[in-house]
């Protein structure tokens, strides 16, 4: 008899009435009859389970919050866990967690997390049995999993033939169109010529969506709204083509206006079943890339509901489908949907289909890549709350969300409790490297309904509280407030629609805010003079100190008495304010020249010059010299010391986020020192050149 794998050690506790002694098994408290009914379950499948292979060391063949993730899982199984690292990772929080780690090469993904050869060569030396590959890099290389197979490792995945057919969008149609599987209107042929598309797509009829067969990420799409801008768009989307899957390939397909984006969770096993673990909704994105997921989705009807659950569940069934993959479909205004694409890998969004359902999907990739059957039937399977996720970026979304990367200065976050998870491969201290996904972490909570649940995510991404650079919770806030949103009429145009009202530009501080500013940093400096002026914002601040621990603060020609004190709470200061009696609290932080205030309302960054009375300035520092926007590697070098330039000329050049940035002088002056080489690493905001001191800059300061 072939030996039980080891995520059967389960079974043997269960068995042995022992399993009340075992780690959580991300089963919340909320879920009592369906935890008898999972641990049932294991006390009879051990005498079902056909696998002849022993899964007890996994490799995880990614990076960041998934390879963290799927380390919480084989650890909680019992099951070692071994992780892969480029120079970049070298101290990340993936290779801390891991029971064995191993360097795969440079930064640049392709030369390390895109490497078969050297990912399949550590799999030998650390003897895992199995690879998992997460999401992105490698989870849906066909040729991967197939290189796996060759070398005996177990993929845990679908076999290479679900990839192969769902990976090709022309494929897929026609596969889901004999299964049953509602598709959208379109022409998926062979035919590529100019003539032959136009004449489809005004078959179609207009407006039509031109997609390139092997796309992802809105790359190689077009709307076509006429026939009289058909051939610009189409020769448009085959140069994108070409250039991002090297196949210009397209096809033609009725476009559906102001759809949802709905998509559901379906899991097969090696026995031939596959059940459906409800859907989600993923309809609000930017740059076609989602930014805030939940489930299930809202408004759907329980029939509408199980007609989508049986839909995917036919999808996945026609293809032989092995493991957890995710069948999307667009839906209209009258909830009638259509297969856009599969899926064939865990996705990013996967724990809210975690909370609604009571199970840990990671764990069931494992026991199905054992061999195992799925461990719930589609009865067994229920649905209970409302599930939020909100994708935390390391982006400025007042800038077209542009990506942005550098140090983790300060971080913290919301309490984790069994309905709020923070899914994250980084912490304080850490770098968002220039070289990976800008995303930081994940918050994901649970609540018994929608509006409960929405209550909470906004609760938790006022905790949330990053510092060092740039991120769009302060964009979550809005969003997640929007009327609209908060009624539950999302669909993917819902960010350009509402943009106005979710991009507002930020205004200057507030006057009660300055004041509270200034409070806290005379608390937090214990400067208790009788009168002196601050300056922040270009704003004079004259502050007189009260004997009886006020403070009366002129701000032009306004007085406000401001009283309040500072108080620490799980590490963290925070300020209890009155300004002319309105009481508030906010979190502070005061790092080198600048205030942040966390508080219900969002974040509020004050800089402030440091007064005379506080600190002198140091001889060493860069005089007025140029810092860098954000962590990136000199390209070009223009100055040397002893160079006079005038503002405005080009000092140098960096190159991040793989856009080109020139940094150009401030002020007219002799260059003292340059701190860089060309082909040098400079972390944001670090001094790049050090300017002379002229004269009147001298005069000035005494």
């Amino acid at each position: 008899m072939a030996a039980a794998s080891a995520v059967s050690v389960l079974l043997v506790a269960a068995e042995r009435n022992r399993w009340h002694r075992l780690p959580s098994l991300l089963l919340p408290p909320r879920f009592p009859g369906l935890f008898r009914t999972w641990v049932w379950r294991q006390r009879t499948m051990k005498y079902t389970t056909t696998t002849g292979r022993n899964i007890t060391k996994v490799l995880i063949a990614n990076r960041g919050e998934i390879a963290c993730r799927v380390m919480r899982t084989a650890r909680k199984l019992g099951v070692q866990s071994v992780a892969v690292y480029s120079e970049a990772d070298r101290n990340s929080m993936h290779v801390d967690m891991a029971d064995e780690a191993y360097s795969i090469g440079p930064a640049p993904s392709q030369q390390s997390y895109l490497s078969m050869e050297k990912i399949i060569q550590v799999a030998k030396t650390s003897a895992a049995q199995a690879i998992h590959p997460g999401y992105g890099f490698l989870s849906e290389n066909m040729e991967f999993a197939e290189l796996c197979k060759q070398e005996g490792i177990i993929f845990i995945g679908p076999p290479p033939s679900a990839i192969r057919d769902m990976g090709i969008k022309s494929t897929s149609k026609s596969i889901m169109a004999a299964a049953g599987v509602p598709v959208v209107e379109g022409y998926h042929g062979e035919d590529q010529s100019d003539q032959c598309l136009k004449e489809h797509a005004g078959r179609i009829g207009y407006p039509v969506m031109i997609k390139a067969v092997r796309g992802g990420g809105g790359k190689g799409m077009r709307i076509v709204r006429s026939e009289q801008e058909f051939q610009e768009q189409l020769e448009s989307a085959r140069r994108e083509a070409k250039k991002s899957f090297s196949d210009d390939a397209v096809l033609i397909e009725k476009f559906v206006d102001t759809p949802r984006h709905v998509e559901v969770q379906v899991f097969g096993d090696h026995h031939g079943n596959a059940v459906y673990l409800f859907e989600r909704d993923c309809s609000v994105q930017r740059r076609h890339q989602k930014i805030i997921e939940e489930a299930p989705a809202p408004g759907i009807k329980p029939e509408v509901r199980k007609k989508l659950g049986e839909a995917a569940v036919r999808a996945a069934k026609a293809v032989n489908y092995v493991g957890a993959g995710t069948v999307e479909f667009i839906m209209d205004s009258k909830h009638n949907f259509y297969f856009m694409e599969m899926n064939t890998r865990l996705q990013v969004e996967h724990p809210v289909t975690e909370m609604i359902t009571g199970t840990d999907l990671v764990e069931w990739q494992l026991r199905i890549a054992a061999g195992e059957k799925i461990p719930l039937s589609q009865e067994e399977i229920t649905l209970q709350g409302h599930a939020f996720e909100a994708r935390i970026y390391a982006e400025d979304p007042s800038n077209n969300f542009m990506p942005g990367a550098g140090p983790l200065v300060h971080l913290s976050t919301p309490r984790a409790d069994p309905s709020t998870r923070i899914e994250t491969g980084v912490r304080q201290g850490d770098e968002v490297s220039v070289h990976y996904d800008p995303m930081i972490a994940k918050l994901v909570v649970w609540a018994a309904d929608r509006q409960a649940a929405l209550t909470k995510l906004r609760y938790s991404l006022r905790q949330y509280n990053i510092i060092g650079l740039h991120t769009n919770i302060d964009f979550l806030l809005n969003l997640s407030g929007h009327p609209e949103f908060e009624a539950g009429n999302v669909h993917t145009d819902f960010i350009p629609q509402h943009h106005k009202e979710l991009l507002l530009s930020r205004k200057a501080a507030a006057k009660e805010s300055l004041c509270q500013a200034a409070l806290g940093l005379i608390l937090k400096e214990k400067a208790m003079t009788d009168a002196f002026t601050l300056q922040a914002h270009d704003v004079a601040i004259a502050v007189t100190y009260n004997h009886d621990g006020s403070y009366s603060m002129q701000i032009e020609d306004k007085t406000f008495q401001v009283l309040g004190d500072l108080y620490s709470e799980e590490d963290c200061t925070y300020l209890k304010c009155s300004v002319n009696g309105v009481a508030s609290k906010a979190k502070l932080i005061i790092l080198e020249n600048t205030i942040y205030l966390f508080s219900k309302e969002g974040s509020i960054e004050i800089d402030i010059p440091v007064p005379k009375y506080l600190s002198s300035v140091s001889s060493e520092g860069t005089q007025g010299g140029p810092l860098a926007p954000m962590t990136g590697t000199i390209e070009k070098v223009f100055v040397k010391a002893g160079d006079k330039v005038k503002a405005g000329d080009s000092l140098m050049v960096m190159i991040a986020m793989k856009m080109e940035h020139t940094i150009k002088a401030p002020k007219d002056g002799t260059i003292k020192k340059v701190f860089y080489r060309e082909g040098a690493q400079a972390n944001r905001h670090t001094p790049l050149v050090e300017f002379e001191e002229e004269e009147s800059d001298k005069r000035e300061s005494e």
